[in-house]
Parts: C-alpha cells; sequence; structure tokens
C-alpha cells in the first residue's frame, strides 16, 4: 500500500516567503514538511507553523548554503523517502502519488526525477510513460530514496550553490546505484526566481561568484587540480582582461569582478566564502 506520509518534503529557503508558500499550498498536508530557512526570519517561521500543519521550520540564524541546508534537513528525516525542492516550484496534482506509484515498482532506485522540468521541456513531444535510467537529474526536484543514502551520504557541503545536484547523482552512480526520470511526473519550475531581495544586482554578483568557484572545486574533485588548471587557466585570463577592459570602458566591470574572484579562489584552493549581503 501507499501513504503520503512515508514522505517527507524538504525545501531549502533564502528570503523566499511568497514562492514557499506557493509551493507548499501545492503540498499534500499528509506529508511532512521540512523547511530549513538561510537567516533570522523569526516572523516567516511563526507565520508558516501557524498556518500549515505537519511542517518544521528549522531556522540557521545564517546564510549556510544549499548542501548544508538540504544535509541539515535530510540527516533528521524518519520516512522511507524525500522529496527535495526548491521552493519556487509548484506539485501538480497526483505528483507524490506518481512518486509513489514508481517507488513501488522500481525498486533498485537512489533518485527518481520529473522528466517535464522546464518550459521548453513542455513543448517536446510526449515520451512513453516508461522509467528513463540516466546518469543525472535536475536538483529542483529530487526523490530519494532514504535507505541508498543513508549508506552514501548526501549532498558535498563545501558546494554553497550551483553543482551540488550533478555532484551528488555522480557519487550515485559511483556506487553502483540507479538514477530514474520519470515522463509522466509533471512539477512547474520558475527557475532563478526563489529570492525575494530588493537589490538584484546583488544576487546576481552572488550568482556569477558561486557558479565560477563551485565550476571549478566540481572539475577538479572529479578530474585532478593539474587537469583542471589547464582547463580553466584560459578562463581565469579571459575573465580577468574583460574586467579590465570594461574598467577602462567605464562600463559594468562588476559583474567580472566577482567572475574572477570566484574562479581565483577555487584555484587557489580557498573555501566557498562569498555570502550575499542581504
Amino acid at each position: 500500500m501507499m501513504f503520503l506520509n512515508d514522505i517527507t518534503i524538504i525545501i531549502t529557503t533564502f528570503f523566499s516567503e511568497k514562492k514557499v508558500i506557493e509551493c507548499l499550498n501545492s503540498i499534500n498536508n499528509k506529508c511532512k514538511v521540512i523547511i530549513v530557512e538561510n537567516s533570522r526570519n523569526e516572523k516567516l517561521k511563526v507565520k508558516l507553523q501557524n498556518n500549515y500543519q505537519n511542517l518544521q521550520f528549522i531556522l540557521t540564524n545564517e546564510n549556510i548554503g544549499y548542501s548544508k541546508s538540504n544535509n541539515l534537513a535530510l540527516k533528521i528525516v524518519k520516512t522511507k523517502y524525500a522529496l527535495v525542492l526548491n521552493p519556487d516550484t509548484i506539485l501538480k496534482k497526483n505528483t507524490l502519488e506518481k512518486f509513489l506509484e514508481a517507488s513501488h515498482v522500481i525498486k533498485d532506485f537512489s533518485i527518481l526525477g520529473p522528466y517535464i522540468q522546464t518550459d521548453d521541456d513542455k513543448k517536446k513531444s510526449k515520451l512513453s510513460s516508461d522509467p528513463i535510467s540516466v546518469q543525472s537529474i535536475k536538483g529542483f526536484a529530487m526523490f530519494f530514496n532514504m535507505e541508498k543514502f543513508n549508506k552514501i551520504g548526501f549532498f558535498d557541503e563545501n558546494f554553497f550553490l550551483y553543482f551540488e545536484d550533478i555532484d551528488l547523482c555522480r557519487k550515485v552512480i559511483k556506487n553502483n546505484n540507479k538514477i530514474y526520470l520519470l515522463p509522466n511526473i509533471e512539477i512547474d519550475h520558475k527557475g532563478a526566481k526563489s529570492v525575494e531581495v530588493p537589490d538584484d544586482n546583488e544576487l546576481e554578483y552572488n550568482r556569477n561568484w558561486h557558479w565560477m568557484w563551485s565550476s571549478f572545486y566540481y572539475h577538479k574533485k572529479h578530474n585532478g587540480n593539474l587537469k583542471s588548471l589547464i582547463i580553466f587557466t584560459p578562463k581565469l585570463i579571459n575573465t580577468g582582461l574583460k574586467f579590465l577592459i570594461y574598467s577602462i570602458l567605464g562600463r559594468k566591470s562588476k559583474i567580472y569582478y566577482f567572475r574572477l574572484s570566484g574562479l581565483f579562489n577555487s584555484m587557489i584552493g580557498k573555501k566557498s566564502w562569498y555570502r550575499p549581503k542581504v
């Protein structure tokens, strides 16, 4: 038999009140939900706990990053399955039931994910409803078999933002576990719209810094330091030149400064330290 209370849903947030409320409204209240908020937003904690049942709210009091936040919640999950969601997602009708149905048919899975994932994907022709074995899935909606993950571990906490989902999938495959896409499951994902703060520039700096830092760290982790340095040194030089040229021309050069800083810090082995000032 299938029970929705076999699923714990995990949502990591950072100033995402409107989006996370939309997400919560799409979730069946029989499922336990754990929200990890990367701030000191006590008002949001009280508001959500008063309005939603079966919800556990963890306030970190600082921005500890996506990987560490998810791990914080995953380590206290007691159910058979966990669904890790971005706050800017909305579940369709019977999404959770379809995940459960698949979990009973596909006995060897570690991660399940929805096939129809973006607006562009929706325009593509429908495939058969059969599960598709893949090497990785996008991280905005990942359905975990907790028995498998309690053995191999969760996200690499060195990733603050970006590449943590691809890295986790590589670990799953390396441990001879399976990942499947489910063509019959649809989840709406807005994409890069989960944070609600007035300073968009600061968020853009943050994204660029961490994209560059995480891209090198990921490549070094899986391909070795020497090979990664050979590949990324031209990118470092190119980004540095763009920063200088745009600075001389008086154009917006700050974005290249953050790209340069993120990549350089990663290449010299520094931990991911930049945090958005919001």
